[in-house]
């Protein structure tokens, strides 16, 4: 089968995993601070702070910047589920947005211009599939407003102006992505005062860790405030040194092939639709395509799954999963809804080859065909 997504790990991570274990130290320590500066520096910030998954990450940045009870924060509803639960965990209310359009699927600034209101206190932008969003727009949105602006950046690892759109930014290690710790996420901030309270707060708001207590031989510590178990260990830190070194070379190939991709697509499925069919910014981290209308999706699914090609859905609309649709049930996004109606991801990772990325092709147009549709 060839999947979605496939993480590069081989004998570098390895020995990483074992030099860890031979060193006695597992918990969060000094190579969860190695790969904090290192990933900072990839970013062109001052610091970083590692924690246990971008979801931490996430909930972290708002509750530093005192987003709560009270508070709505827009978010997108093409986005994982994860985006809007943060919210939820500081206590504010989620305020789902459209996107633009079906070949630009990032969060519309018309449709935030529309939804802000008195108690409206930030927005999470997604940058979707890796593309980045327009960040002077952006930046003068939230300006004007007096919103905070933050970066859901969990595609978008390792490319230029990340990071540096707002506030802070959340950034995700999961097995998918295009750096992996297997679980973990990173937090950039601008201000070092809201770093430094995520820092305090992923390991329940005391004072010193663990580590800091051996090296320092003090036993003593002190909570200062409400914290969370959102630590990093040493085995994840490790491969992420390893991996972070990689992810220029990664990111180059992703973009190789969605670029095969937009070229196979063009001759042998023009009426698929790619979105952001444009050479803006972005990590490539997915291959999302539109089907043609009236093309059954789970049908095409169930056709490349016969063929060796796994595929996936990139989102279903948070608004309308039960959780949320049970509470919001008035809210409509005619765009984000055709939008998922019709998207299906393809397999896009390093390890593919072009001449994979032409069959993948050959077998989408023979699938939207079977169902006497043009591809």
């Amino acid at each position: 089968m060839l999947l979605v997504a496939q993480p590069e790990l081989g004998a570098a991570e390895k020995r990483a995993l074992c030099e860890t274990i031979d060193s006695g130290w597992v918990t969060m320590g000094p190579r969860v601070r190695a790969f904090e500066e290192a990933f900072a520096a990839r970013h062109g910030a001052a610091d970083a702070v590692a924690v246990g998954s971008c979801t931490a990450a996430l909930h972290l940045i708002l509750a530093a910047l005192g987003v709560g009870r009270g508070d709505e924060v827009l978010v997108p509803s093409l986005t994982f589920v994860a985006t809007a639960n943060s919210v939820l965990y500081v206590g504010a209310t989620p305020i789902f947005v459209d996107i633009e359009a079906l070949d630009r699927p990032l969060l519309s600034l018309a449709g935030a211009e529309a939804k802000v209101t008195t108690r409206t206190r930030a927005v999470i932008l997604v940058h979707f599939a890796g593309r980045l969003a327009d960040r002077a727009a952006w930046r003068e949105f939230a300006d004007r407003h007096g919103l905070y602006l933050v970066e859901d950046a969990a595609h978008s690892i390792g490319i230029d102006e990340v990071g540096s759109y707002g506030e802070a930014a959340a950034f995700s290690f999961y097995g998918n992505k295009n750096m992996t710790t297997a679980e973990g996420g990173m937090v950039l901030a601008r201000s070092p005062e809201v770093l430094e309270r995520v820092r305090r707060m992923r390991g329940h708001g005391m004072t010193s860790g663990t580590f800091e207590r051996v090296s320092a031989r003090e036993a003593g510590y002190d909570v200062t405030m409400l914290g969370y178990n959102y630590r990093m260990d040493e085995l994840r830190a490790a491969i992420g040194i390893v991996q972070l070194k990689q992810l220029a070379e990664w990111n180059e190939r992703r973009r190789d092939l969605r670029a095969a991709y937009v070229s196979e697509l063009a001759r042998a499925c023009p009426a698929t639709l790619i979105p952001f069919n444009d050479d803006g910014p972005s990590a490539h981290h997915i291959m999302p395509v539109v089907l043609p209308p009236g093309v059954s999706r789970p049908a095409v699914a169930a056709f490349l799954r016969d063929a060796g090609v796994q595929t996936t859905v990139h989102y279903p609309a948070v608004h309308q999963l039960s959780y949320y649709r049970d509470r919001l049930s008035e809210v409509r996004l005619p765009v984000t809804e055709a939008f998922c109606e019709r998207e299906l991801t393809l397999p896009l990772h390093p390890r593919m080859t072009q001449a994979q990325v032409a069959d993948v092709v050959e077998v989408l147009a023979g699938a939207i065909r079977a169902q006497g549709r043009q591809p």
